[in-house]
């Protein structure tokens, strides 16, 4: 059994990925394939019978490129560019479509419409026909050579046995603009009536709406890309090898299991691995996302993308580059990305079967037309309506419109909506996890208990202030910060105590001598080992344990004389926005990596039933997989680093936008620009008013098909009724996508709850 990863080309949407999905995952002895159309990677699992070669076959007989994928640093960087490349050429295409297209619509729309038209006399339709209609054709030959990857992917769709939406708009450009070349030259042969016949229009537009929508999926997809870039950046590219004493600077990428690394204050470490030597305090927020740093000592593990807050570290590295903690967030949210979009599964299998009925239809209709007598220019002209009535202008409208409606509302609503999977999945949320520190609560901790022994609050907190003075430690940060609110002065020059023989205690605290007393602050080891009684706090200290805080210790002249508490406090509106949610039929989950004590403190206050405490990234994203495999339509909502391959694995991502990291933001499938959590509900009642609005658009759209393909057909003209001509058909298909928009732009003005 093999398992490989290749590169393919050619990939523009969520249908061509699917496509080859499919067509790679029906041969012989492939046992699974999953494509990744943002990274242009297909990830494949096969034996005997297939083999490379007939992989490399069914993918460019699907109409995409086929290569093998390099996992190097300059080929990554040849692949970006690469894709850089491809957008420039799309958004250069667009602009040409958009530029031919315009003129195009001003001159047909009017005389479609029975309207006058300001045109000069040499073209007019009335007065000379062929002008006009030529005037048309050169306008319009611009915009089917921008569009041309449509009807090269379409035919290549429908010759592998798989057409797609590509299919449809080739399929009704081609019928429009062959049709129109028909009619121009009746018209220089002196049949001016063909004028009305004329759709190089229909054809120019259908590939520019459909083009605009393509390239703003594309956009949308590159963009997310970003996260998995600023996730592999979190790790330093070099780092300091001991060998015999002396210390080597290496590649990241060339440590190994055994080798022993130094990591100085400040510094992020390499590596996953046990602390040897040393001690300090660890930020972990990149992988943990908890804002309280975590005391690490000899025998201790560390992980690669932490910062050192104090001291130095010798580590023994535990695990290779590519196994590491991050590099497995990395695997996780690229594996996440791979996921098909459910929109582009369904006009998949509506186009699998509309292109085929529409042939069907169209040259059943010329034949039986053909066999009761009719001259070829009946039967043609019934053909052609058929193909130009079917063309999915109003079906493709019908999704992407609304989309962009609904996204423009809700960034006045301050929520950004990445793609059309994210609204269409959204509705059908009935289970929200919420990540603890920066979502549920501020993301900064916060000096919330303070207890005091033989010495004024004010005296002890601007001693504590004095302390941690000099400190970028976020406990101390907390102390300081309650220093600066209540207008305790700390800092000598301000009138705050005068401290001497100040030394940094690594791993316990700090001390300090203030006139000839020994100042002492820090952990409650700092105070055992200096034989501080602590007989007097015992009932607060195990208060503030409970509830999961962080206990700072002062001690002056041998005696204690303050307890402080220090935790991450809950956003004001938390509470709110859970029992709005609850009120909505979701249940709602707390999911951090926070200790199970600190994690059921914070969930009681907000109203949270259910919590899951001490998860790792990788954990959290294996939790949220589990929800979703129970039947669960699940949102994660969170923003730290560490919420990425959980973001990635939801059925929708949502990241707060006033805390979130950028690699969180770039993973997200919604983000909320105001960071508030009640955002969480405006964007689930969007989501569901969108669904509404497309399922409308869908039902208008097929019945406008139900109701018109039978005419165009002939079947009215053969019970008495009027013959349905190309005219009318390409009006008809106007007024349909006219419909559609116009519903979909209600969505302006829905209100929510």
């Amino acid at each position: 059994m093999l398992e490989k990863t290749y590169e393919i080309g050619g990939m523009h949407c969520a249908a061509c990925s699917a496509r080859v999905t499919r067509c790679v995952s029906r041969l012989d002895g492939v046992k699974a394939c999953s494509v990744n159309l943002l990274l242009g990677r297909m990830r494949v699992v096969f034996e005997e019978p297939a083999s490379e070669e007939t992989i490399q076959k069914a993918v460019e007989d699907a109409g995409f490129t086929f290569g093998q994928f390099e996992d190097a640093p300059d080929m990554a960087q040849i692949r970006q560019e690469a894709r850089v490349r491809a957008e420039k050429e799309r958004r250069r295409r667009l602009i040409i479509a958009v530029i031919f297209s315009v003129p195009l619509l001003l001159i047909c729309m009017p005389h479609m419409m029975g309207l006058a038209m300001p045109l000069p006399a040499f073209m007019h339709p009335d007065h000379q026909p062929l002008v006009y209609g030529i005037i048309l054709l050169l306008l319009s030959i611009p915009v089917l050579i921008a569009g041309r990857d449509f009807f090269i992917s379409g035919w290549k769709a429908a010759r592998s046995g798989a057409p797609s939406m590509d299919t449809l708009v080739a399929l009704g450009s081609t019928a429009a603009f062959v049709y129109s070349l028909y009619a121009l030259a009746r018209i220089g042969l002196g049949d001016a009536h063909f004028v009305h016949s004329l759709y190089f229009e229909s054809a120019a537009t259908v590939i520019t709406l459909v083009m605009l929508g393509k390239t703003l999926e594309a956009h949308a997809k590159t963009r997310t890309g970003a996260a998995l870039e600023a996730l592999k950046s979190l790790r330093p590219e070099t780092a300091r090898v001991i060998h015999d004493g002396e210390t080597v600077e290496v590649q990241v990428k060339n440590l190994f299991p055994g080798d022993l690394i130094r990591v100085l204050a400040g510094e992020v470490i390499p590596a996953d691995g046990e602390l040897t030597e040393g001690s300090a305090h660890i930020d972990e927020a990149v992988i943990t996302g908890e804002s309280m740093p975590v005391e690490k000592a000899v025998g201790d593990t560390v992980t690669g993308g932490a910062t050192v807050l104090d001291g130095a570290l010798t580590i023994k590295v535990s695990r290779e580059a590519s196994e590491s903690t991050l590099s497995q967030m990395v695997r996780l949210v690229e594996e996440a990305q791979s996921r098909t979009a459910p929109i582009a599964r369904t006009a998949d299998k509506v186009s699998g079967i509309f292109v085929p009925c529409v042939l069907g239809i169209a040259l059943i209709a010329a034949l039986i037309w053909a066999l009761t007598g009719k001259n070829a220019d009946f039967v043609l002209n019934i053909a052609v309506s058929v193909l130009v009535i079917a063309c999915p202008c109003a079906l493709g409208l019908a999704t992407p419109t609304s989309i962009m409606v609904a996204t423009g509302r809700a960034a006045q609503l301050g929520i950004l909506v990445r793609s059309g999977e994210a609204l269409e999945l959204a509705h059908g949320v009935n289970q929200v996890v919420l990540d603890k520190t920066g979502t549920l609560t501020e993301g900064k901790p916060a000096l919330t208990d303070r207890f005091y022994w033989g010495v004024h609050e004010d005296a002890a907190l601007a001693l504590t202030g004095a302390m941690e003075a000099g400190s970028t430690h976020p406990i101390a940060k907390a102390i300081l910060d309650a220093c600066d609110e209540e207008d305790v002065p700390y800092l000598s020059a301000q009138g705050g105590p005068e401290l001497d023989e100040f030394r940094v205690l690594s791993g316990y605290g700090l001390r300090a001598e203030m006139d000839d007393m020994e100042i002492l602050c820090g952990s409650r080891r700092l105070m055992e080992e200096n034989d501080i009684d602590l007989t007097a706090c015992a009932v607060q200290e195990d208060a503030l344990r409970a509830s999961g805080k962080t206990t700072v210790y002062l001690a002056a002249d041998g005696r204690l004389c303050a307890l402080f508490g220090i935790a991450d406090r809950l956003r004001p509106e938390s509470k709110a926005a859970v029992e709005t949610l609850r009120s909505m039929g979701i249940t709602v989950t707390m999911l951090t990596g926070d200790n199970e004590a600190t994690a059921k403190a914070i969930a009681a206050e907000a109203g949270i039933d259910h919590v899951i405490a001490n998860v790792l990234p990788q954990d959290k994203a294996a939790v949220v997989e589990k929800l979703r495999a129970e039947g669960h339509r699940v949102a994660m909502v969170g923003d730290g680093v560490n919420d990425a391959p959980a973001l990635s694995v939801a059925d929708v991502g949502i990241a707060m936008g006033g805390s979130a990291t950028d690699i969180t933001v770039e993973a997200a499938d919604v983000v909320l620009l105001s960071g508030k959590l009640t955002s969480i509900q405006t964007a689930l009642s969007l989501s569901r008013a969108t669904i509404r609005n497309i399922r409308q658009n869908l039902f208008w759209a097929f019945a406008y098909n139900t109701v018109c393909i039978p005419a165009a057909a002939g079947v009215w003209y053969a019970l008495g009724g009027p013959l349905f001509s190309p005219m009318f058909a390409g009006a008809a298909m106007a007024l349909s996508s006219v419909c559609v928009v116009s519903n979909a732009l209600r969505l302006r003005i829905v209100k929510i709850k």
